[in-house]
């Protein structure tokens, strides 16, 4: 296919400020194709699902392809078109994968959301949004399957990129701040995954042993803040088991907790074969089954129906939630024009404001004009701006920063560049050789300029981190480098936290995430001070793994994830726990200074003075935290507000944070609801949550919690290394399940137990899997279709084959991987031949009217 029709074309106009001008661009390939399949039924678009016959109804709930909703030409239902677009949109050519594999259109790159969460600023999230959404407008996407926002439980999952941040206040409002931004173009966001999804290793075979209060407080009040505030008109479910329960088919979460308590009203997609019982999701409230499971699902329904064991009220309510984004999408005018290039000048600034200054002793940066720089480590040469994955944005250009650099003048920011060394494999390890090479370099320049960070491997949809160290070599050369010119800056690369047992012997170092691409000049412009920097980090950075709270236990390796640690997560633990830390959540530099003053309280919100006390313009990010009167156990402090502001040099300012239903509630287990402690309240205000030099009490009224039970234990001190089996069964109110490994496998267990079959081709394909990802990884590459199927349950072969298989052919499959190869080939080739023609006379069947 090409990428686009040369003989259509369409205005593109942008207009910024006072300025303005227009552009010709083509309209892409896939927009044409999506804009001719709605010209002859935009003005007779089906708006009521009751209009269409249960099977119709029943069909409604599962896609039809990699990306597309299925269409029902006969009752005038057209399909709609879903993309991958955390932080930027993914529209495939040709053949579809939902991996990230095949080639995409080309898009913006904007920076991840481990980056955009560190401005705080959830007025440059919308803008990011709506950018997002007139890209998905013209490329012909209708629902953008983002942001992220699931909670950084610990800093080895290996998609913490495309989250948020540790905490689901900052997370919930960045989030809403995107979907607003999205849905005013017209675009449908969908924020995921829905919800407690915290590893990548068996992610669709692992069941997330949680809290009620833990669930409620921590993992579900960002998606809540989203639901509540910006009303996205879709939400993607998470692979995992919630509690014993598919989140697909979670009642509690899907109807009890997103519909009837946060007023959800839209459409619950599961995540790309995430989806386990057709039925069972429609009775609990998922909507619809992707990428494409044939029609399988919809006779299941039926028959459910037609048996008296699912009400068809339940279909009919879930086939009007897909209805709606196919009706709305159909009568959407023209996409808004916009300009590439202004989007990639949005892209940059983004990542400016995003860059988190974590040292800078004695005023080292910024650097002045003429500062000759070595440019050392891979990184500065070929640089990392997004991670791997489903999430992975074909760009429409990207900057490194030796190229900008190398070209001098206006393009480098006036630094002169000395040379370049490569310092390290990009993938691991260094030599005597390379090493020699930077510190040669590095003597002979101003500064030193020392870019490391993670690789492709370390951060990838479908694997988790080994541990949280830089690659090998890495802080060898750091260490060897300053040493040699103690001038010597290190810019940071990733979407997670790391050790940096270096940190305290350089002058300064900076935080550039994953940027996006933008990001090299976005760094060069921080380094000259071209840009004040404002980045605070969304995440804590612990000295080592072993001080966070979930490293005894993360990742699990068995089917059931326990979260022994409850609510102390992140800083929640560290600042509860009394754990010194390389760097605290919400910490991060300016070339500016400020002051805080005059904190003042009433029953609406907190009132401040910030006064900038340097010679230079500012933003500070002024952070409100709590805590609570000591009636229930839990964390120190947490935080419940937060404002970014921009101070002139000697100016002050009036800072307001308002109190809001988040700032002062508690989930009250033994009563099922939500309820706010009464008593002496304390508001801690500063700049980050280790330095809050204004506090005061409050006097909130309330209710009288349950005694605290100290059977609690070690979660009384936030000791949760030292938690019992017993403690944690008090925390959960239940006794705590366990799994036991049966003989056989089942279609829950994912394909990487095929080691274990009973059959020895089985097994012998097992180990292939393995192989292949081994293979993949000494090239430096995530194979993502073997880390899919390798995390991929049996259960999910009729969810991703398009049609093809059954759930009746998983059975077989089953039988012929326990043991019994003849038998189960054998039903699995007569399934295929029945299932392939139930599918032909359930296709006739939906062409028929009501």
């Amino acid at each position: 296919m090409q990428n686009t029709l040369p003989k259509r074309q369409i205005m593109h106009a942008v207009v910024d400020g006072a300025r303005s001008w227009t552009t010709l661009e083509p309209l892409t390939a896939p927009a044409m194709e999506h804009e001719r399949q709605f010209t002859t039924m935009e003005h007779s678009v089906l708006t009521d699902a009751n209009d269409l016959t249960l099977l119709q109804a029943a069909a409604l709930l599962s896609g039809a392809s990699a990306w597309d909703s299925r269409a029902i030409p006969s009752a005038n239902v057209p399909s709609f078109v879903m993309s991958d677009g955390p932080h930027g949109v993914r529209r495939q050519l040709g053949d579809a994968d939902h991996l990230g594999i095949a080639e995409a259109e080309k898009a913006t790159c904007f920076p991840t959301a481990s980056a955009l969460a560190a401005t705080w600023n959830p007025d440059l999230a919308r803008e990011m949004g709506q950018a997002l959404g007139l890209e998905a407008r013209g490329l012909g996407v209708d629902v953008l399957l983002g942001p992220g926002l699931n909670i950084k439980r610990s800093p080895l999952c290996g998609r913490n990129f495309e989250y948020l941040s540790e905490d689901p206040i900052l997370a919930g409002r960045m989030a809403a701040g995107l979907v607003d931004g999205i849905q005013s173009t017209g675009t449908a966001a969908c924020p995921k995954h829905f919800a407690v999804n915290s590893q990548e290793l068996r992610r669709m075979a692992s069941d997330s042993i949680v809290d009620e209060r833990t669930m409620r407080e921590i993992y579900l009040t960002g998606f809540e803040i989203v639901c509540r505030v910006a009303k996205p008109r879709a939400i993607m479910s998470s692979y995992n088991l919630v509690n014993g329960v598919y989140a697909h088919e979670n009642k509690h979460l899907l109807t009890d907790i997103l519909r009837t308590e946060w007023g959800f009203s839209g459409m619950v997609i599961s995540d790309w074969g995430g989806s386990n019982s057709a039925v069972e999701a429609a009775r609990a409230g998922g909507s619809l089954e992707m990428p494409a499971p044939g029609l399988a699902g919809a006779r299941r329904i039926v028959a459910a129906v037609e048996d008296g064991k699912l009400d068809a009220a339940d279909v009919y309510a879930r086939a009007q939630e897909v209805l709606n984004v196919a009706a709305a999408r159909a009568v959407l005018p023209a996409p808004t024009p916009y300009d590439p290039d202004s989007h990639h000048t949005l892209a940059t600034r983004i990542a400016s404001e995003a860059i988190t200054l974590l040292r800078n002793e004695d005023e080292f940066l910024p650097l002045s004009a003429g500062t000759s720089v070595a440019l050392i480590g891979d990184l500065a040469a070929t640089p990392r701006f997004q991670g791997s994955g489903s999430s992975q944005v074909n760009p429409t250009r990207v900057e490194a920063p030796h190229e900008l650099l190398a070209a001098g003048g206006e393009a480098a920011r006036g630094l002169v560049l000395a040379g370049y060394a490569v310092g390290y494999e990009r993938h691991g390890g260094t030599s005597d050789a390379l090493v020699a090479e930077a510190v040669d370099l590095a003597v002979r320049a101003d500064v030193a300029l020392v870019y490391v960070g993670l690789d492709e491997l370390a951060e990838s949809e479908g694997m988790d981190r080994p541990h949280m160290r830089l690659p090998e070599g890495q802080d060898r050369l750091v260490q060897a480098v300053v040493a040699a010119n103690p001038r010597t800056v290190v810019v940071l690369t990733g979407g997670a936290s790391v050790e940096m047992p270096w940190a305290t012997s350089v002058p300064a170092l900076v935080n550039g995430y994953l940027t996006g691409q933008g990001g090299a000049a976005a760094m060069l412009d921080v380094l000259t001070g071209a840009v004040n920097p404002s980045g605070r980090l969304a995440e804590t950075y612990a000295l080592s793994y072993e001080d966070h709270p979930t490293a005894a236990w993360y990742p699990a390796t068995g089917p059931l994830s326990y979260y022994r640690e409850g609510p102390f997560v992140g800083y929640r633990y560290f600042t509860s726990a009394g754990v010194d830390v390389a760097f605290p959540f919400g910490f991060g530099l300016s070339y500016s200074s400020f002051h805080y003053s005059d904190l003042s309280l009433t029953e609406e919100g907190a009132s401040l003075t910030l006064t900038n006390t340097s010679s230079r313009d500012g933003a500070e990010v002024v952070q409100l935290y709590v805590s609570a009167p000591g009636g229930v156990f839990g964390p120190d402090r947490e935080l419940k507000g937060f404002a970014k502001v921009e101070v002139g040099a000697g100016q002050s300012v009036s800072v307001t944070i308002p109190f809001d239903q988040y700032t002062f509630r508690h989930w009250e287990s033994s009563r099922g609801a939500w309820e706010t402690e009464g008593g002496t309240w304390t508001i801690h205000v500063g700049p980050h949550v280790a330095d809050t030099p204004l506090s005061a009490t409050l006097e909130v009224s309330g209710t009288t919690p349950e005694p605290i039970d100290p059977a609690l234990g070690h979660y009384l001190s936030a000791d949760v290394a030292g938690v019992t089996n017993g403690e944690f069964a008090v925390l959960l109110g239940r006794t705590i399940p366990t799994a036991h490994r049966a003989d056989e496998l089942s279609a829950a267990d994912p394909l990487s137990e095929m080691t274990r079959a009973k059959t020895w081709l089985a097994r012998v394909a097992g180990r292939r899997l393995w192989a292949l990802k081994a293979k993949a990884d000494a090239k430096g590459t995530p194979d993502l279709n073997s880390l899919f199927v390798l995390n991929m349950p049996f259960r999910a072969i009729a969810k991703m084959s398009n049609g093809a298989a059954s759930p009746e052919m998983v059975d077989a499959i089953l039988d012929a991987v326990n043991g019994r190869p003849l038998r189960g080939l054998t039903r699995a080739a007569l399934g295929f031949i029945s299932n392939a023609r139930a599918n032909k006379v359930t296709a006739r069947e939906l062409d028929q009217t009501r």
